[in-house]
């Protein structure tokens, strides 16, 4: 008889990046790396546990920018491109390092992952969503939503049209991609302000998840803290707390799994350390050194001295630390259980991209727990938040706090001295959204296109991810260029409609180029 449950989640998402006007484009790598190291493999561990009838069950985002690359065919052709030279690339590796045995072992491992990756990825038609799909309707995955465009919440409530805006839109876009509406949501960052989720209720969603304080701090105080799920006052849609010990067990590379020293190193990468005329065919055109994904060395140590990679030991360590995973979660909920007088649910969430791409194992490791909750315990079960909320129909009503995760866990992160000057033009042309949704009814033909792309470059303006990489300070020039280029076509779009001016030439090319979501209906936003 289980004691607790289970609810691992991961979060899937990227920008959108698509850029039809430029042959190679830098950060659409983006994409193809978490395509090749984290979707791929983790398609690759399902298959292998259905093939061996092990009952796993998982709660995934599938963010609608991140459904919308996977299934474009512009960046899954040049996918394809990707990965044909990278197969190229690892061809020659394994001639370069014959006199290396350590080095052409990994060689011949990465020429074999990639080559799986392009057979998966041909396997499902060239769209991974399909098998993501596959595996919701087994019953193995609860793939939820997200906003449309992945837009902070919380600030963005000065206009709460765009709030409504992003959650009708992902629902909509959810609905068409996978024949169901998503019962759960992601809200971005984490970020949730009181009050959203009479939104969520009317657009059909059931629950949403929030870092660990969000619960602890809400009124009244939580009786069980973040160990089972609350109702909103006055909608009774249910919020999920973080576990911040499970959490940080596996998510920390100082105190967690992913920084054992039998690792793979990601940060070094043959795309960096190899001579540059050998390399040269396979960066970037312009000369950039980038990331290729072939990585020989282990973590080792905190220095800089690395040495080979050995995937027996990595592959034994992630056996280990999945029992230990196991062991921790036992004993938390023994002592919950008692504690509390009822079955505890362990919340565990984490951005998807942790594995496989930043911790290579991972994947790995997910396997390994899966297979040891199916096989070598009694005491924990994994469940999925909706059928939690079939089984456990009685919560406590409470009302969150306003909260986010990241930096300081209140919206710090998006909101500082290099990105806070976002906001006010963000703000200034949501009002325009609202007015031209309102002033303009029932538009058909131009206009309707108009109105439709006015507001899908206001949902790509309002991406959390810029003020995220400003904050960071990487890849700054590119985050500023896609606010600025999305505000800039929002308000032309806004002038020529209000003046009757439409430029149907340079409507169609950014149609063309900014394509998101073709079936958007900009009546949403009032």
């Amino acid at each position: 008889m289980h004691k607790g449950y289970l609810c691992l989640v991961l979060h899937g998402h990227l920008p959108y990046v698509r850029h039809p006007d430029y042959e190679d484009f830098l950060e659409e790598d983006w994409l193809y790396e978490a395509i090749t190291e984290t979707y791929i493999p983790l398609i690759n561990v399902f298959e292998k546990l259905a093939e061996d009838e092990v009952n796993f069950k998982l709660t995934i985002t599938l963010s609608p920018t991140l459904i919308s690359m996977l299934s474009d065919p512009l960046l899954s052709g040049r996918y394809l491109k990707h990965i044909n030279r990278l197969i190229d690339l690892a061809h020659k590796e394994i001639e370069r390092t014959a006199w290396q045995p350590a080095f052409q072992r990994l060689a011949i491992m990465y020429l074999n992952t990639f080559c799986r990756a392009r057979d998966t990825f041909e396997k499902y038609k060239r769209n991974l969503v399909t098998a993501f799909k596959n595996f919701q309707d087994t019953g193995n995955l609860e793939i939820i939503t997200c906003g449309a465009t992945h837009g902070y919440f919380p600030l963005m409530d000065v206009c709460r049209e765009s709030v409504r805006a992003q959650v009708k839109v992902a629902v909509s876009h959810y609905e068409k991609t996978f024949g169901r509406r998503p019962r759960g949501i992601w809200l971005p960052e984490c970020g949730y302000q009181p009050g959203h989720d009479e939104i969520l209720k009317e657009a059909g969603i059931r629950y949403f998840f929030s870092d660990a304080h969000g619960v602890l701090h809400g009124s009244p105080r939580p009786k069980y803290g973040v160990f089972a799920p609350v109702y909103c006052r006055g909608t009774g849609v249910a919020c999920f707390g973080r576990d911040l010990e499970s959490s940080k067990q596996v998510w920390s590379s100082i105190e967690g799994y992913p920084g054992d020293y039998n690792y793979r190193e990601f940060y070094r990468d043959i795309g960096f350390d190899l001579e540059y005329d050998y390399i040269k065919p396979y960066i970037h055109p312009d000369g950039i050194r980038i990331n290729t994904g072939i990585k020989y060395y282990r973590i080792t140590g905190t220095d800089m001295n690395k040495e080979p990679y050995v995937p027996e030991w990595a592959r034994q360590k992630a056996a280990e630390h999945a029992g230990n995973f196991l062991f921790n979660r036992q004993k938390q909920v023994e002592y919950l259980y008692d504690l509390m007088g009822k079955k505890p649910l362990i919340v565990s969430p984490y951005d998807a991209e942790l594995y496989g791409h930043w911790w290579y194992e991972g994947p790995q490791w997910l396997d390994f727990l899966f297979r040891k909750l199916a096989f070598d315990q009694d005491e924990i079960r994994m469940i999925t938040p909706s059928e939690y909320l079939e089984e456990n129909p009685r919560n406590q009503v409470v009302t969150p706090s306003m909260s986010s995760w990241g930096w300081k866990g209140y919206s710090e992160m998006w909101l500082q001295g290099s990105n806070d000057w976002i906001y006010r033009h963000l703000h200034a042309a949501s009002r325009r959204m609202t007015e031209l949704a309102k002033n303009f009814p029932d538009r058909q033909g131009l206009e309707r296109r108009a109105l439709n792309q006015a507001l899908r470059e206001l949902l790509l303006a309002q991406s959390s991810d810029w003020g995220f990489i400003l904050g960071t300070g990487t890849h700054v020039s590119y985050a500023v260029k896609r606010t600025k280029d999305h505000l800039l076509k929002f308000n032309r779009l806004y002038e020529d409609i209000k003046s009757n001016s439409i430029d149907s030439e340079w409507l169609s090319s950014i149609e063309y180029t900014d394509n998101i979501f073709p079936d958007i209906d900009y009546k949403v936003h009032q």
